[in-house]
């Protein structure tokens, strides 16, 4: 039963980052059924089954506050449903030994991506309003579904930054539309793996508790979008997926580590971490302080309406 309650709250607080940040509820998840002991391809399975709910239920709240580009989700989504069942299969033909290293080197990778994107890079929005082409569209979501069955997770840490980085849709859309997605992609990578596996190893009470963490977070995520400092989220969650990755590999037959060698790179690893979200508190302080000078400093228009950075609104 503590297990059960543990694994809801990590479908909760998953929820919340992915509902947020647009990416990481299935690296988070897969991360700690990894770490557990569960086989690699029932892991992402079992994160993928209880996506569809979380998925579904995410994609209606961002739509109901209006943060979903429909084009964009049909543009990218059913590229990513055919990516994903196709890596659902390719992990599922896996052995079990082979299989462990290589989804936490890929999920290591997306950790450190999603690290290094909050921590270091901004959006453009020089390009906002332009369109987004299906000929970038459809690759990036082969690619990423791919990406997300195969490493149990890595459907937003590779399609929200892509998309963020373009500058052609702004930031709430794009989280809004690659949740709403990802429930084409959960459903395709959860048929690759229940063709390939059968319910081998797939435990549908921790299903049901991910699942029911990961509703009751969906409607208070996408209202937070516009709350919650996402760069300073980001490299918190980044951070602990390379942590917790970097653990696995070290363990795994791929290095032959000592314990002083492993406890060297803990230590690194953890330095680089503290320093990237001291960096992105810092960067999301010194941006506040920035947008109140701005505002401060707007001009008063003659007949009741005040100029700022973003609209011009009209006083009551």
């Amino acid at each position: 039963m503590r297990q059960l309650v543990l694994l809801a709250l990590v479908g909760l607080g998953a929820q919340l980052v992915d509902g947020s940040l647009g990416m990481a509820y299935g690296v988070t998840s897969t991360t700690l059924l990894l770490a557990i002991g569960t086989n690699p391809a029932a892991a992402s399975a079992t994160v993928h089954l209880a996506e569809i709910g979380t998925t579904l239920a995410s994609g209606a709240s961002h739509w109901r506050f209006g943060n979903v580009s429909w084009g964009v989700v049909a543009k990218i989504g059913f590229p990513g449903a055919v990516g994903a069942f196709a890596g659902a299969t390719f992990l599922s033909s896996l052995d079990t030994t082979l299989a462990a290293p290589v989804m936490s080197l890929v999920l290591l990778g997306l950790g450190a991506y999603v690290l290094v994107w909050f921590t270091v890079l901004g959006l453009r929005t020089d390009r906002l309003g332009h369109p987004l082409r299906k000929r970038f569209l459809g690759p990036l979501g082969l690619f990423a579904g791919f990406v997300d069955a195969t490493g149990g997770g890595g459907w937003g840490p590779v399609g929200t930054p892509a998309i963020l980085a373009s500058g052609r849709l702004e930031p709430r859309k794009v989280i809004g539309s690659i949740d709403t997605s990802e429930f084409l992609v959960s459903v395709a990578a959860s048929l690759g793996f229940l063709l390939a596996l059968g319910s081998h190893g797939i435990s549908f009470a921790w299903v049901g508790a991910l699942l029911a963490g990961g509703l009751v977070a969906a409607p208070v995520a996408a209202w937070l979008v516009r709350h919650l400092p996402p760069r300073v989220l980001g490299s918190a969650v980044g951070g602990i997926i390379v942590v917790t990755n970097t653990r696995t590999l070290l363990r795994s037959d791929w290095v032959d580590a000592s314990a002083g060698t492993r406890w060297l790179v803990y230590a690194a690893v953890y330095l680089v971490w503290a320093a990237a979200v001291a960096w992105s508190v810092r960067a999301h302080l010194g941006q506040r302080r920035a947008d109140r000078r701005v505002d401060a400093d707007a001009p008063e228009i003659p007949g009741g309406l005040t100029s700022n950075r973003e609209e011009v609104t009209v006083r009551p």
